[in-house]
């Protein structure tokens, strides 16, 4: 298959690639002749920092994008997106990352606002989602809970009816931004009754309401992305629910993030690979261990060439996306294969800075670059389903085997 872009394709990219080079704050450059990193969460946490300089920074970047609806460039124009197809979705994507530029909105953008927009009535609609393109209102996602994660359809927070409001009680946890989020949207279980998959309602809520409690949860690298969030008899209205009650599962089934190709997953995998051929030359003993050592640099080649073959299942199911066709298997394909070399990626740069790759300062913290990366991949083959999972939805739903 032929990848090239065409020349619509070519010159948007060149349009994205330039705005960035112009907009993008200094605060978010990276090095010159170093491959930019994963921005991660920061504009999330620049939004809410004390520092007033990173403050601007992040509403001067979250205000450029919103000039071309690129905040939100995969929602339809009519509501504030730029309705990107597949494909540009993809070059914009790439182009983001290669820069290192972060995001804007969260999940807000990502799976709030879409969902809000299939589901929500027309108040819903105009309450929502000014607030998320404007960066004003960040949310989180309340859906895993510690019995509930692979089996999500096992959680047992409830929400019980009280006039015209909910009472809700019960826990969430791996919440992701939920100490930087202003509100949240959840999966309640508003019939026990009935089976799991039913008896579910979609409600979303300010996390600084009463009776909303979130606690940290610090990763192994010491970062706090993740919290748990507990609920004691929290009020909702039931104007707050999106879709009809006990219908949750199927709203939060909605497929609506329209950027399944994967190519946020594929290109910080990709980067890890750049950064340690760009270190590794940039350190003398690096580079001495990937001379005296021919396994090392196989290895090396080898998370090099899946990269590009990371890459090319991301093209591929922006094509299919493209012609009409619902990747299901193939997206499965991309985020177990890419999260899988990521992990082998960062592995490959410990090994080649020697003992000296895992050396953590108590009062510093890491001293070579890769330290914190590996550790923080670790999660990668959990989070946002398991690598179990999608072997398991490519044996059954791409080579028709049966269940077990």
């Amino acid at each position: 298959m032929d990848w090239s872009d065409t020349p619509e394709h070519a010159a948007f990219r060149v349009q994205v690639r330039t705005f960035i080079r112009e907009r993008l704050p200094e605060r978010y450059v990276p090095p010159p002749n170093i491959p930019a990193a994963d921005p991660g969460d920061i504009w999330l946490s620049d939004r809410a920092s004390e520092d007033p300089e990173v403050r601007e920074a992040a509403r001067e970047w979250a205000a450029a994008l919103g000039e071309h609806g690129w905040v939100a460039a995969h929602w339809p124009r009519e509501y504030g997106g730029a309705g990107l197809g597949p494909i540009e979705q993809l070059i914009f994507g790439e182009e983001m990352a290669q820069a290192g530029a972060p995001r804007v909105g969260g999940l807000g953008v990502s799976l709030l606002g879409p969902t809000v927009i299939v589901h929500g009535t027309p108040e819903q609609r105009s309450e929502i989602i000014p607030r998320i393109l404007s960066g004003e209102v960040v949310w989180a996602q309340g859906y895993s809970e510690p019995a509930a994660g692979s089996d999500l359809a096992s959680l047992q927070t409830s929400a019980r009816a009280d006039g015209d409001q909910y009472v809700i009680n019960g826990q969430k946890i791996w919440t992701t931004g939920g100490h930087l989020a202003d509100a949240l949207f959840a999966l309640v279980r508003t019939d026990p009754a009935s089976p799991k998959h039913r008896g579910i309602s979609f409600v979303y809520l300010d996390i600084k309401a009463p009776g909303v409690q979130v606690r940290p949860i610090v990763n192994l690298a010491g970062s706090h992305t993740f919290n748990e969030v507990f609920f004691e008899d929290v009020r909702v209205p039931m104007t707050q629910r999106l879709g009809e009650e006990n219908r949750g599962w199927y709203v939060a089934m909605t497929l609506l993030d329209f950027e399944r190709s994967g190519i946020g997953i594929v290109s910080s995998a990709r980067t890890a690979v750049r950064r340690l051929i760009s270190e590794a030359a940039r350190d003398e003993r690096a580079t001495r261990r990937i001379r005296d050592h021919a396994m090392l640099r196989h290895n090396i080649v080898d998370c090099w060439i899946a990269g590009e073959v990371a890459y090319n299942f991301s093209l591929n199911t922006a094509s299919m996306q493209s012609a009409g066709r619902i990747p299901n298997h193939e997206a499965s394909i991309t985020k177990m294969f890419a999260t899988e070399m990521h992990q082998r990626a960062v592995t490959a740069a410990l090994r080649a800075f020697g003992l000296y790759g895992g050396v953590i300062d108590p009062q510093t913290g890491p001293i070579a670059p890769f330290v914190k990366a590996y550790m923080e991949t670790l999660s990668l083959t959990i989070a946002g389903g398991t690598s179990e999972i999608q072997r398991h939805v490519i044996a059954t739903r791409g080579l028709g085997l049966p269940r077990s």
